[in-house]
């Protein structure tokens, strides 16, 4: 029979094909998009963890990682540093908008004073100095390189130039910084901020501080740092619901490049399919036959998707600044939608070919 099942993948080589084509498409969706995913968000924790503050005082309904709203009043960082165990605050202003032109994804820009900020957690100026004027920003040095810039040189953001007056590491939060007031002022938010940093006395229990904090600004909301670092997938809107789509579209998409393939294949070998009826083969035999042809088609698309999938990611993340993390799971999840649903597909057909009367075939053909 496999001798048969591969005979039958050759006589048709475009078709063949296709069917693969179609099922590398829904290996590429989840590994490629579930990789793309997964890297960016763990990609902005591990800038996240670079913060040395322990607390991050917000709004409900405001993101930490992923926010571009200022929902806070730059007042509560006062407020803040009268509580017992708090040590230091800073506020900043997380921005986010589409790339510029000529670049894909997402723009990321915090606008905070850079001399608090560093001394919280322990950042450097690794060349030049901070922002002074409004229309000064650091960059860190993975965006320096991806920019071709040096010091000195002037980046697009707003609509208007911004002087590149520094480097700065590691990173931490978005890779453009700014002052605090002149994203006040290009956001036109004076005296509002998206979330504010706390830091808190050595030795000082980090829960005992942020429920002294609950209960003295009630109504706000205080995330541990730790917290955003462990769920920051959990933590960007959707993602998790746009992933279960990106599954359901490549089993469809797998399936019904199967199923459109074999039944268009029954239909012009149904004179074959009599003769070996008429020689005492069982509808078992079809049925394992069709069905070995689809899985031949599911592994072959399913080696063509992962292939696929990690050149298509170098590509991009030299290209763009974007990261990719492949999971394993993610992977394993697309070969079994990639070869359940080859055989999910392929069951009609099969099916529809083991009823074939060889008799009126055999009349008619």
């Amino acid at each position: 029979m496999l001798e048969l099942v591969f005979a039958n993948l050759r006589v048709r080589p475009f078709r063949t094909l296709i069917s693969v084509v179609g099922v590398a498409l829904g290996v590429v969706l989840v590994v490629l998009f579930t990789g793309l995913a997964r890297g960016m968000a763990n990609d902005m924790a591990k800038r996240a963890a670079n913060w040395k503050a322990e607390i991050v005082f917000t709004r409900p309904g405001a993101g930490t990682l992923d926010s571009s709203n200022s929902p806070v009043p730059t007042a509560y960082a006062e407020r803040l540093l009268q509580i017992e165990g708090v040590e230091s605050t800073v506020p900043v202003i997380r921005y986010i908008t589409p790339s510029r032109k000529g670049r894909w994804g997402l723009e990321q820009i915090d606008g905070v004073d850079w001399e608090p900020f560093a001394a919280m957690n322990e950042m450097q100026i690794l060349e030049g100095r901070s922002p002074q004027a409004n229309d000064e920003i650091l960059l860190d040095e993975r965006r320096m390189v991806e920019e071709n810039t040096k010091v000195g040189d002037s980046l697009e953001l707003f609509g208007r130039p911004y002087k590149i007056v520094g480097v700065f590491s590691p990173p931490s939060g978005a890779r453009v910084k700014m002052s605090l007031g002149a994203m006040q002022q290009a956001l036109e938010a004076e005296g509002r901020s998206t979330y504010i940093l706390v830091k808190i006395k050595d030795g000082t229990d980090v829960e005992a501080v942020a429920a002294r904090i609950n209960q003295e600004l009630p109504g706000n909301k205080v995330n541990l740092t730790r917290d955003l670092i462990i769920d920051a997938q959990e933590r960007i809107p959707a993602l998790n619901t746009f992933l279960r789509v990106l599954v359901g579209l490549g089993a469809f998409v797998s399936t019904i490049f199967v199923l459109l393939s074999m039944y268009t294949t029954i239909t012009e070998r149904r004179k074959e399919i009599g003769i070996l009826k008429s020689l005492g083969a069982p509808r078992s035999f079809i049925v394992n036959t069709i069905e070995g042809e689809a899985l031949m088609i599911g592994i072959l698309g399913v080696a063509l998707g992962l292939v696929t999938s990690v050149v298509a990611s170098q590509v991009i993340a030299r290209s763009f600044d974007l990261v990719f993390e492949f999971s394993t799971g993610w992977v394993i999840t697309a070969i079994v939608i990639a070869i359940v649903g080859s055989l999910i597909g392929a069951l009609y057909p099969a099916w529809s070919a083991s009823t074939i009367d060889p008799v009126e075939v055999m009349a008619n053909e």
